[in-house]
């Protein structure tokens, strides 16, 4: 490799930009996939979405010949909203086709290269332009004036901030669990367990995700070690399941939720990222500005929602601080 030099033109950067735009915008997303795959993707949605979720309270009785229809269907509908967003980055070619070299990987998915190619130098860039994305999927709040990734968009945990404020999301309405007691090694299970019982019986048969962060996973399997190591099934450390949860509960560490104060138990059909990749108003585009460098200049939208906050479909689980 040492005795060989791979060069492209600008104008082959500016024609993979153009033909391969679509796939260049995915790459910030496949740069979180470790979180997404948990979550519910919904392509084409610029700016927003109405979701609709319908509850009613209609019921057999006692047949009577007067009995009239009564309306008990109560619609409500929550948004998912985009926002669009731009970055600009300069990159200097020779140092990701060096990157790739070493590598040897195709990253688009297509599996055609084993050298790199312009379009793999260009994936190469945007996979990087999405690495700040995947630490703030839950923690990122909306500043119009904002110049970081974390102020594009409401994640998941700053919307149910908003939710709890707003009354929508409380111990009363069943959606919100609040711990007594600062979670450690000794009580880790027992907490995951109340978390499980405490749940809408709705929630509690649906296949599931608890995302927490790395620390209450580690916590709950020390513990789970020490508390079942006479049980003949305990035949690895990692505990996928939460205990007593008939395997519908899935535990999720996340790095980006390390140092949350919430846990989220609900199904991947809750959890909605929006974007677009469907529309001209989305672009990249590459240029040369100065002798050295190329600029990689991409827009795209993107964000979070919940589906509902019905208790049957959602509980947030809100941490005790220590």
């Amino acid at each position: 490799m040492a005795n060989h030099t791979i060069s492209f033109s600008d104008e082959e950067y500016k024609k993979a930009a153009e033909k391969w735009k679509r796939e260049l915008l995915l790459m910030p997303l496949f740069s979180c996939q470790d979180t997404l795959k948990y979550m519910t993707g919904m392509p084409g949605v610029r700016n927003a979405l109405h979701l609709g979720s319908a509850e009613s309270n209609a019921q057999f009785a006692p047949y009577r010949s007067d009995r009239k229809s009564a309306n008990t269907t109560d619609v409500k509908y929550r948004t998912l909203r985009t926002y669009f967003g731009n970055a600009c980055e300069d990159f200097e070619p020779n140092a990701y086709i060096t990157t790739l070299l070493g590598e040897g990987a195709a990253f688009l998915g297509d599996g055609q290269a084993k050298a790199p190619s312009a379009k793999l130098v260009l994936a190469c860039v945007a996979k990087s332009l999405g690495a700040h994305l995947n630490d703030v999927l839950f923690s990122a709040k909306r500043k119009d004036d904002g110049n970081t990734t974390a102020d594009l968009f409401n994640g998941w945990d700053t919307i149910a901030d908003n939710e709890i404020t707003a009354g929508n999301i409380s111990v009363a309405k069943g959606n919100l669990l609040e711990l007594d007691d600062v979670i450690d090694n000794s009580n880790a299970v027992d907490v995951a367990k109340m978390i499980e019982r405490k749940a809408d019986p709705h929630l509690r048969k649906l296949d599931k995700f608890l995302f927490c962060d790395p620390a209450f996973a580690d916590a709950y399997n020390d513990n789970y070690l020490l508390t079942h190591s006479g049980i003949s099934y305990n035949t690895k450390f990692n505990q996928a399941f939460v205990e007593g949860s008939n395997n519908k509960t899935t535990i999720v560490p996340l790095d980006c939720l390390a140092g949350t104060d919430k846990y989220f138990l609900t199904p991947k059909s809750n959890m909605l990222y929006g974007y677009d990749s469907m529309s001209d108003v989305e672009k990249i585009v590459v240029d040369r500005f100065s002798p050295w460098v190329l600029t990689f200049a991409a827009a795209m939208f993107f964000g979070t929602e919940f589906y509902t906050v019905d208790k049957r479909f959602l509980q947030v689980v809100k941490l005790k601080s220590e």
